[in-house]
C-alpha cells in the first residue's frame, strides 16, 4: 500500500533543500532489433505511442504520414503518436534497425516533444550523439545470456531512463528555437514548476487551504518576474495554468493518502489543508468526477 510523504512537525528542522518530485511513469512497448531482407514491406499502421527508431546498417525507406524518409545507418527516426507510417527496403538491399515505442507522463516532456517538428535527425545531429551511446547499450543488452531476466529488465529501465536524460537536454536545445526567449524560458518555466512542487509541501505541512493560499504572487517575486509573466511562461511550455498544476498535485496527494485505508477521508482533508471535509469532497469530485469515499471503493478497479 502506498503513502505519502509525511513532513516534521514545524521547528523540527535547522534546514532543508526541496527536491523535484519524481512521478513519472514510463511506458515501453515492442522494443525490438531486427535485420530484414531485400523484400521488407511493412504495411502503413499508427499507434498511440512515440517511436523511436534507429538504422544500424543498410537503409530504411519509412514513409510517415505521406512524406518519404530515407534513413541511412546511424540516423535516427522520432516518430509522434498518431503518425501514419510504414517501411521498405529497396534497391535489393536489407537493413538493420532497432526499435522502441514509448509514452512518459512527464507534461514538460511531452510538451517539448510536442514542439519539434523535425523527424528524421542525421547521424551527425546533436541529438543523434547524444543518445547513441545509450541505445548501443541497449542494443548489446539484449546479447547478455548471463543476466536473469530480472536484472536484464532493471538494465533496460536504467538505460531508457538514461536516454530520456540525454534526449530532454538535447530536445530542450532544439525546442528552444520555438520561443522567442529561447531555453531561458522553457528553464524558467520548469523552476516555477519545481516552486509549485514545494509550495504544494509548505502547504501540506502548514495547513493551508489550497485555494485561499494560491502563492504564484510568491514564487513570481523569487524569481524577479511578474505574477502575469510567470502565469504566460508557464501555460506557454506546460499548455496549462500554474493554478490547474497545483489542483493535479493536489489531487495526487488526495489519490494516495486514500489508498491508506487507516486514514479517514476527514484526517485526509485535514492533512491537505482544507477547513472541513464537505470543501475537500467538493473540490475531490470536481477535479476527478467521483467523490473521495466512491474513488476509494473502487480504486482496486481503476488500477
Amino acid at each position: 500500500m502506498s503513502s505519502t510523504y509525511l513532513p516534521p512537525e514545524l521547528g523540527e528542522s535547522v534546514h532543508e533543500v526541496f527536491y523535484p518530485d519524481v512521478q513519472t511513469t514510463v511506458n515501453l512497448f515492442a522494443i525490438h532489433l531486427r535485420s530484414v531482407g531485400t523484400d521488407w514491406d511493412y504495411p502503413a499502421h499508427e499507434h498511440p505511442k512515440y517511436e523511436l527508431n534507429y538504422v544500424t546498417e543498410g537503409v530504411q525507406y519509412m514513409t510517415i504520414n505521406g512524406t518519404l524518409y530515407v534513413q541511412h545507418a546511424g540516423e535516427l527516426l522520432l516518430i509522434p503518436p498518431g503518425s501514419v507510417h510504414s517501411s521498405q527496403s529497396r534497391n535489393g538491399q536489407g537493413f538493420t534497425y532497432f526499435c522502441m515505442h514509448f509514452d512518459i507522463d512527464d507534461q514538460l516532456f511531452l510538451s517539448l516533444l510536442a514542439r519539434i517538428k523535425q523527424v528524421l535527425f542525421s547521424a551527425d545531429s546533436p541529438v543523434t550523439r547524444q543518445i547513441e551511446p545509450v541505445l548501443h547499450k541497449l542494443m548489446s543488452s539484449a546479447h547478455d545470456q548471463s543476466a536473469s531476466a530480472m536484472v536484464q529488465r532493471m538494465q533496460l529501465q536504467s538505460a531508457v531512463f538514461e536516454l530520456f536524460g540525454h534526449l530532454w537536454e538535447t530536445v530542450s536545445q532544439e525546442a528552444a528555437q520555438t520561443f522567442n526567449d529561447g531555453y531561458e524560458r522553457i528553464e524558467l518555466a520548469h523552476m516555477i514548476r519545481t516552486r509549485l512542487q514545494g509550495l504544494m509541501s509548505q502547504q501540506f505541512k502548514q495547513g493551508h487551504e489550497p485555494d485561499s493560499h494560491y502563492g504564484i504572487d510568491d514564487i513570481a517575486a523569487e524569481l524577479g518576474i511578474s505574477p502575469s509573466h510567470c502565469n504566460r511562461v508557464f501555460k506557454q511550455v506546460f499548455g496549462q495554468s500554474p493554478r490547474a498544476v497545483l489542483s493535479q498535485m493536489v489531487l495526487h496527494e488526495a489519490k494516495v493518502l486514500l489508498g491508506n485505508p487507516q486514514l479517514s477521508v476527514q484526517n485526509i482533508a485535514v492533512m491537505l489543508g482544507y477547513k472541513d471535509i464537505a470543501h475537500f469532497s467538493r473540490q475531490f469530485k470536481r477535479w476527478s468526477g467521483m467523490s473521495p469515499s466512491r474513488y476509494r471503493q473502487e480504486q482496486p478497479a481503476l488500477e
